[in-house]
């Protein structure tokens, strides 16, 4: 059998994934990702959550080769530095596990997800280090533990407790409140500190720690689409949900499941041996533009592509990008080669013009391929 052939369940297939790829991405030669678990795409500019190393990146152009120094680098006194909290008492200039990431080119909105905050820097950051003007979660840039108090500490309208993703669509605020198993609503972007947020969705109250299959379990990320779809990936449930429009969300269970023929449904690839078109196995992100749907399926290494945002339950995916078919099992196979187009872990998704952007978690990379 070629080195470039697998071999699965008897049947022969190319060992490398049809090449779409235009660019792998590992960041500065010297000073390269670990484990990036965020990223968007703005104005030509790429904002990467090198999460493990407890720092942003800001690239004001795209990048063009496989290595390049970045423009500016958050969360640390140094580029170079990698410590929690830059190895110091949490400050405005600090992060811990930073994770989703959000910009419009002008504001810039990072979960900060281990110091249990969301940072909103009120005019796009120009320098290293630069402090965040705002702080969502937390009474003042002094504080960090769960829930302001603690572990055990009730949620309020106002506290978090490791949020991972943000999203705005122009106007509102939405923060996948993980630890507290909730998304919360600002009608605005906050302007102070600890603010509260107006709604909660997958809670009756800001206070309610009960939690049922009806609503997102583990909520990670949130998106809304241009004409007002709202997505949550509930990676614990293997699932993402969503409601044709986000106004709904607050009142009425979602309109359709990706991942699960139902609300009570919560299993991994379906308690299937191996993944399907109509799968999921820890999902951790979607992005949706004109209409389509891309959906980081971290644990089955690869990005499903819905063509439509789907409207029913269960509804399979079109196509696939990082791995060789629907039903194929494992993680980067291609021993040896820097720039294998397999997938591993994939944790974030964006989409810009005719290109397709993924933060490859456990490749420690961006790759950008052509749509």
């Amino acid at each position: 059998m070629s080195d470039a052939v697998i071999n699965i369940r008897g049947k022969d297939y190319d060992a490398v994934p049809k090449s779409r790829a235009s660019l792998f991405f590992y960041g500065d030669e010297g000073n390269p990702f670990l484990a990036p678990r965020g990223l968007h795409t703005v104005g030509g500019k790429l904002i990467v959550a090198d999460t493990a190393q407890n720092r942003v990146f800001i690239w004001n152009k795209m990048p063009t080769s496989s290595y390049q120094k970045p423009d500016v680098v958050l969360g640390q006194l140094l580029a170079t530095d990698t410590q929690r909290n830059s190895g110091r008492e949490v400050d405005a200039s600090s992060l811990l596990y930073p994770s989703g990431v959000w910009s419009d080119g002008n504001k810039l909105i990072i979960a900060d997800a281990w110091n249990h905050r969301v940072l909103i820097w009120n005019e796009f950051p120009g320098y290293n280090g630069q402090p965040a003007d705002v702080v969502v979660g937390q009474p003042d840039m002094q504080h960090n533990l769960p829930n302001v108090e603690g572990i055990g500490t009730a949620a309020t309208a106002k506290n978090l407790y490791w949020p991972y993703g943000v999203w705005n669509d122009g106007k509102h605020l939405w923060i996948a409140d993980t630890g507290n198993r909730r998304v919360l609503f600002y009608k605005k972007i906050p302007s102070k500190n600890y603010q509260a947020a107006d709604k909660v969705i997958g809670k009756t109250d800001f206070t309610d720690k009960n939690y049922e299959n009806e609503n997102a379990v583990w909520p990670y990320s949130v998106k809304v689409s241009e004409d007002g779809v709202l997505a949550i990936s509930d990676t614990q449930d293997y699932r993402v949900l969503i409601w044709n429009d986000w106004q709904d969300a607050f009142a009425k269970t979602a309109d359709a499941i990706i991942g699960q023929p139902d609300l009570e449904s919560c299993g991994q690839n379906q308690y299937r041996l191996k993944p399907n078109a109509n799968t999921l196995n820890w999902c951790y992100d979607m992005f949706m533009k004109n209409g389509s749907l891309w959906l980081a399926d971290t644990g089955n290494s690869r990005i499903l592509f819905f063509k439509n945002i789907p409207v029913e339950n269960n509804q399979p995916a079109d196509e696939l990008f990082g791995n060789i078919n629907f039903e194929a099992i494992g993680e980067h196979l291609e021993v040896g080669k820097e720039n294998s187009e397999r997938l591993y872990w994939p944790f974030a998704v964006s989409v810009l013009a005719d290109q397709l952007i993924v933060a490859d978690t456990g490749n420690h990379r961006i790759v950008f391929y052509n749509i």
